[in-house]
């Protein structure tokens, strides 16, 4: 998985490939809406650099796995409801972060202590 979030994230932040020309018109209007905001792209990829730095060193894993929650669960949602041709290494995101959450879950117990 922390392969997977370094190659993505370098390869888009880098120009390394380009965009392909024909694109389904709901991703094509969604990805304009991304990145008209300017700032939300890139804002997601060095998000997914750092954690995927993280997973491949092993420090800072739970934390990781906290803050890329909410990209893979957008990630997820796009390839199930926008388009279909991402779908299963979105399900691998899934799973592959509630595998790493659930193996480090002691570290999330301070968490929900109520005081």
């Amino acid at each position: 998985m922390g392969l997977l979030f370094i190659f993505a994230s370098v390869v888009v932040l880098f120009n390394l490939v380009p965009p392909p020309p024909e694109q389904p018109e709901r991703v094509r209007i969604f990805m304009e809406g991304v990145n008209a905001t300017g700032y939300l792209l890139p804002l997601i990829k060095i998000t997914e650099l750092v954690c995927g730095i993280a997973f491949v060193s092993g420090r800072f894993v739970a934390l990781a796995s906290v803050v890329i929650a909410p990209v893979i669960v957008n990630i997820f949602l796009f390839h199930l409801l926008v388009d279909r041709s991402g779908l299963p290494v979105a399900v691998f995101l899934v799973l592959a972060n509630l595998f790493v959450a659930y193996a480090n879950r002691e570290k999330y117990v301070p968490l929900f202590a109520a005081k």
